[in-house]
């Protein structure tokens, strides 16, 4: 009984180390926000320079993205003009962020170029140290095109 006892405190510690090797954030740091469960995210609430390059097909896009967070969730929504598929005042990025990671993330892109319909594409995303610059990347696989679209945090 005492070596399930102790095997179980054993587990019990390294999954509790590991939890918080995954995540660095500690409450009171730059740039986080700690959730009602206690975890500690990431806060991208603001406004976010936005550099929007769709691929070959309609070149780069200039913006600004104000991201709305709520918990670990958030929308994006372009500020100025929007590019050729999202306009102004509409939503083009939303997500949940899991700590210091992008959990999820989805922007709105088309489907393919022919119909120009538009979806919430996946893509990958990886959000700098500091938590004021995020890239996002998703592969169109369209003749070779490639969307990508980066973020970086501009505060006031």
């Amino acid at each position: 009984m005492k070596k399930i006892i102790v095997i179980f405190l054993i587990g019990f510690v390294f999954s509790t180390v590991q939890a918080q090797m995954d995540n660095p954030l500690k409450e009171g740091m730059p740039n986080t926000v700690k959730l009602p469960s206690g975890e500690v995210i990431y806060d991208l609430n603001g406004e976010w320079d936005a550099v929007y390059d769709s691929g070959y097909w309609a070149g780069t896009f200039n913006d600004i993205i104000k991201i709305t967070q709520n918990d670990n969730q958030y929308v994006g929504i372009y500020l100025l003009k929007g590019d050729n598929l999202v306009s102004q005042n509409e939503e083009k990025i939303r997500g949940k962020i899991k700590g210091n990671v992008i959990d999820e993330v989805f922007f709105n892109d088309i489907t393919d170029i022919e119909t120009m319909n538009l979806i919430w594409a996946p893509c990958k995303a990886e959000i700098s140290e500091d938590g004021n610059e995020i890239k996002m990347k998703r592969i169109y696989e369209f003749k070779g095109a490639e969307t990508i679209q980066t973020l970086s945090l501009k505060r006031k």
